[in-house]
């Protein structure tokens, strides 16, 4: 099968739809399948060679050319700018959908593509909010990066992963840290990661008292995160807003953490039996899934028990094949969208 993958970002870029985009592409080729992508992410430097054709910020007549060659067009997240071809060049349409539908004029040109394309959804949640069907394929992980290792012995107490920005919820740890300490707990905390909010998280910290125990460590990637993750008892993911998925709690278990997450969105999803969630911005409720982790050891190593069979739901090579099914059917019933009428097939 001839599968253009239409990926808005895509590495060098970072982020969990860039990871999950790389580890699909390697998966279809690793299957055997003549695989082409289309980013509009500017090489670094000097591209690297992926196994695969990767086309840049293509111009409108380049898209046109690799729509057509394709069979099947995959979009990973939608994109109208490189989409908008498909409106006159009668391909299957297959979305995967990683982030909420947004509002305006935008979404509801996003929503209509969705009711006439073949959808994917990395959450329940994200189906439940599409307008359109879809099949849920959760996102998978780097199992030859992120993994614990017979020797793990862990150091240190807490780590959180990601974009330092208002809705990832730090200031929602700092709190629970701070009750914590009015019960004579003062857990380490590493935060990995950079973003706009950094330096006031860093005066944040210092002001509740926290300085002795939080380290911003600055983003890590690849290898280095994973070794960062090995050292550390429990991953903290606090998002204030509801995580489509969470490919980093993913990441967290593999290498032994148990995780405490909040429970709206698809992050529950990934966290599966392997860690406890909290109401979204709920600090008491966090401070309390916390302390019963670090004073009770028997308690991690339930949840750590569970990693394996989680974990195994969550491999490229099931990743592949269940979005080599959704691709077939595209394939086989040939859908087409009809923006100016009312009728929409697929």
């Amino acid at each position: 099968m001839k599968i253009l993958m239409a990926c808005y970002v895509f590495p060098p870029s970072v982020g969990g739809i860039e990871t999950v985009s790389a580890l699909l592409a390697d998966e279809l080729i690793r299957q055997g399948e003549d695989l082409r992508v289309i980013s509009q992410t500017p090489a670094a430097t000097e591209d690297v060679s992926h196994g695969y054709e990767v086309v840049r910020r293509p111009n409108p007549k380049k898209l046109i050319e690799m729509i057509r060659w394709a069979d099947v067009v995959l979009h990973m997240n939608i994109s109208l700018r490189l989409g908008w071809p498909l409106l006159f060049v009668d391909k299957p349409w297959v979305i995967s959908h990683h982030t909420s539908m947004p509002q305006g004029v935008r979404g509801a040109l996003k929503r209509r593509c969705a009711q006439g394309s073949h959808n994917i959804s990395v959450s329940s949640r994200i189906a439940a909010g599409l307008g359109a069907p879809s099949v849920v394929i959760h996102n998978a992980y780097d199992d030859k990066v992120f993994f614990a290792g017979a020797e793990r012995a862990p150091e240190k107490d807490l780590i959180f992963v990601g974009r330092l920005v208002t809705e990832k919820g730090v200031d929602c740890a700092f709190s629970a840290l701070k009750q914590l300490q009015q019960r004579q707990l003062r857990p380490t905390f590493t935060i990995v990661g950079s973003g706009p909010e950094e330096t006031r998280l860093q005066q944040l910290s210092a002001e509740l008292g926290l300085a002795e125990q939080v380290v911003f460590a600055g983003p890590k990637f690849g290898s280095d995160l994973a070794s960062e993750m090995r050292r550390h008892k429990i991953m903290v993911v606090p998002s204030l807003y509801e995580e489509p998925f969470g490919i980093v709690a993913l990441e967290g278990i593999a290498s032994g953490c148990v995780v405490v997450g909040s429970q709206g969105g698809g992050l529950k999803d990934a966290i599966g039996p392997c860690g406890l969630t909290f109401p979204n911005g709920d600090v008491a409720a966090l401070a309390s899934c916390l302390e019963a982790l670090l004073s009770k050891r028997d308690a991690r190593d339930a949840l750590r028990a569970n990693a394996a069979a989680h974990l195994a739901q969550f491999n490229s090579a099931k990743l592949g094949q269940n979005y080599l099914a959704v691709m077939n059917s595209a394939l086989a019933s040939q859908s087409k969208i009809r923006f100016f009428t009312k009728e929409v097939t697929s």
